[in-house]
């Protein structure tokens, strides 16, 4: 790793070096998958970005630095730039007090983890990437990406306008476009390596859930119950321990659980109460994402039709799923159902899902829905949200699943109706 001496023009040595990662040790992790997994992971990518046209790919999404690099902190409050050209080594760019530790959880070696300097953070007039693009034009990058397009992350959530600009006004020999979530699209299809790791997540997810049943009941304020699954998350089950979720503890209540995104507050449940809970359990950053819904005493006529469309419309879809099924078969299995109890859901039935990091555990590709032309293959993963939220009152039940050679598997077993208590 290396930082820039901006009074010399070029690189020089840290002070301190990295140190290599010793087997053994506990402050360095062990990577997640194999160098195989990596290898044909990055061979993938290449495979799309010459596709497109793309002669380099600019990746900022911090999913995706893990997926390619094993790259794991809180650090992507600030600008960092995974480079991928069509050929040669990846390169890494964080801030400097990241890049000295970034070792510790990425598989790169340290010659492609590059530090850029503290006074280029939050600066009114000056920008990370400006010194990044100057990086990259010293290690002779820019020129041989200029002769195609170089693919960007425009639609990332920590991709900013300002970001942007510096890109343009340093690299004018390169014509900057959107790579159409590139990256994203290689996660959608996981590998069994993958697979095990939202099972052991499915683990911290079924004992959120538990959690959360158990702390609902009328007195208790809202954010008690959010204290109750928050501590779960991260304890988890044994094996499965939990990481921080990309969202968190969502708890509609009442009246409220007509709008979906609600997380909590010092409100009181009360008897009658439905409270829909929506939350993920999470490993080594693999989401499995559920919502039941718990009702404080019997369910209303209302809450009892959707109980009964939303059981019906669900089964229909996990029947429906299976390789080489397209998607938009399982938005009308799940539309035919509603249309027979009088019902229509206006938005997606899910979205693809996997790794995650604030603020959404969804992969920004596969939509549930019947404009979405994809076909279902081994492999991906989705989370089917099969909620309904009406005027002064919602129902919510959804499903991680995965689809398997003949058919679907879902990773937890929770009863898909209304939880009475």
């Amino acid at each position: 790793m290396s930082t820039w001496d901006a009074s010399e023009g070029h690189p020089s040595p840290d002070p301190a070096p990295v140190a290599a990662a010793a087997p053994g040790n506990p402050d360095v992790r062990s990577p997640l998958f194999t160098a195989h997994e990596y290898e044909q992971r990055l061979r993938r990518v290449r495979e799309k970005m010459a596709h497109q046209g793309l002669s380099a790919l600019i990746v900022t999404d911090p999913a995706n630095l893990f997926y390619l690099t094993g790259y794991d902190a809180w650090s992507f409050y600030v600008p960092q730039l995974l480079f991928i050209p069509a050929e040669g080594d990846m390169l890494l760019f964080l801030r400097e007090m990241d890049a000295q530790g970034a070792f510790r959880t990425s598989w790169l070696p340290p010659h492609q983890i590059i530090g850029y300097p503290e006074r280029y953070v939050q600066r009114p007039h000056l920008h990370p990437f400006d010194w990044v693009a100057f990086a990259l034009r010293h290690r002779a990058q820019v020129a041989p990406a200029a002769h195609g397009c170089v693919g960007l992350e425009m639609d990332a959530h920590f991709f900013s306008p300002k970001g942007y600009r510096a890109l343009v006004n340093a690299l004018p020999e390169w014509l900057l476009v959107d790579c159409f979530e590139l990256v994203n699209w290689v996660r959608s299809v996981k590998s069994e390596a993958e697979i095990h790791y939202m099972r052991l997540a499915s683990r911290v997810t079924t004992a959120a859930m538990h959690a959360a049943i158990d702390a609902i009941a009328p007195g208790i304020p809202q954010y008690r119950v959010a204290a109750r699954i928050a501590a779960a998350q991260a304890e988890g089950d044994g094996e499965a321990w939990g990481d921080f979720p990309a969202i968190v503890p969502m708890l509609p209540t009442g009246a409220s659980a007509d709008t979906p995104h609600l997380t909590w507050s010092d409100r009181v449940l009360c008897p009658g109460d439905a409270v829909v809970v929506e939350l993920s359990g999470v490993h080594r950053r693999y989401h499995v994402p559920l919502a039941r819904t718990v009702n404080l005493g019997p369910p209303s006529d209302h809450m009892l039709r959707l109980e009964e469309a939303v059981a019906e419309g669900m089964q229909a879809v996990l029947d429906a799923t299976a390789p080489d099924v397209p998607i938009r078969e399982l938005a009308s299995a799940w539309n035919w159902k509603l249309a027979a109890h009088g019902l229509e859901k206006p938005s997606r039935l899910g979205y693809s899902v996997g790794v995650g990091y604030p603020p959404d555990w969804g992969e920004r590709t596969i939509s549930i829905r019947s404009e979405d032309e994809t076909t279902l293959q081994q492999n991906m993963t989705f989370h089917l949200i099969c909620g309904m939220w009406m005027t002064g009152y919602g129902y919510e039940v959804s499903e991680t699943i995965r689809v398997t050679s003949t058919g679907v598997e879902t990773f937890t077993s929770f009863p898909r109706q209304i939880i009475r208590k």
